[in-house]
C-alpha cells in the first residue's frame, strides 16, 4: 500500500510541475513515440494523417489544454465530439504524461480521475474506469512505461506499477507491482521482468499457483 500511494504522489507531482512541456512539444513527442512502436508506419508523417490512436491522444491533449485553463464546458462538448468521431473516450480532466500512445484506439475508455505517467501504451478496447465509487479518486493510476493489453479493464482507485504489462482481456482490481505481467480475471502476476540480483531470471506463475523460476 505505501509502495502504491509512493506510485501516485509521484505520478502527480510529474503533472504538478511548472515547467511541464508545451501543448505542441507534447503532441509532437506522442507522434514519435507512435511512430517507433508501429511497424508499419514509415514516418512520423504516415502516423499524423493515419493513425486514429494518435487523432485520438492529439484530441485529448487539446481538451485537456483547455480544461485546464477555465474553458470546461467546451472541453467536454469537444470530448463528446471525439467520442462519437473515433470510438474512444477519455475525460478532459484525466491527467496523461508524456509520450502517450494508443494503438488502433477503438473502444479506448479512460476516466476523469485516471493519472498516467510517462512513456505508457493502451491498445484497443481497454478501459481505465471505477468500480462505482462517486466521489474523490475513483480511477487508476498508471506509473511509467505501462503496457495495458487489448480488451483489458482496470478498475478503480488502484495503481499499476512502473513498467508492469496488464495482458490482452484481464481485469484488473488490486494493485499491480513494478516490472511485472499481470494477466487473467481476475488478473493475477505470471511473470516478472528482471531478478533484482540476476537480470536474465525470471518468475512464472502458472494457473494452479505453481511458481517457476525460469532463465530468459
Amino acid at each position: 500500500m505505501e509502495a502504491a500511494a509512493a506510485t501516485r504522489a509521484a505520478v502527480r507531482a510529474r503533472h504538478d510541475k511548472k515547467d511541464a512541456p508545451a501543448l505542441r512539444d507534447l503532441i509532437r513527442e506522442d507522434a514519435q513515440a507512435a511512430f517507433e512502436r508501429d511497424p508499419s508506419a514509415d514516418s512520423v508523417s504516415d502516423i499524423t494523417r493515419f493513425s486514429v490512436g494518435f487523432k485520438i491522444v492529439r484530441a485529448y491533449r487539446r481538451q485537456h489544454w483547455l480544461y485546464e485553463h477555465g474553458h470546461r464546458s467546451l472541453a467536454l462538448w469537444l470530448a463528446m465530439r471525439s467520442r462519437i468521431k473515433y470510438g474512444a473516450e477519455i475525460h478532459p480532466a484525466a491527467r496523461i504524461g508524456r509520450r502517450f500512445t494508443i494503438d488502433h484506439g477503438a473502444g479506448v475508455v479512460i476516466g476523469g480521475t485516471a493519472i498516467i505517467g510517462d512513456d505508457c501504451l493502451m491498445y484497443q478496447g481497454a478501459t481505465l474506469g471505477m468500480t462505482g465509487k462517486h466521489g474523490g479518486k475513483r480511477h487508476p493510476t498508471l506509473g511509467n512505461g505501462v503496457m495495458i493489453g487489448a480488451g483489458s479493464i482496470v478498475l478503480g482507485a488502484i495503481t499499476v506499477g512502473d513498467g508492469a504489462y496488464v495482458g490482452a482481456g484481464s481485469v484488473v482490481v488490486d494493485d499491480v507491482p513494478p516490472n511485472t505481467t499481470v494477466v487473467g480475471n481476475p488478473a493475477r502476476v505470471v511473470r516478472t521482468h528482471a531478478c533484482p540480483l540476476v537480470s536474465d531470471i525470471f518468475r512464472v506463475t502458472d494457473d494452479f499457483g505453481k511458481t517457476w523460476i525460469m532463465e530468459a
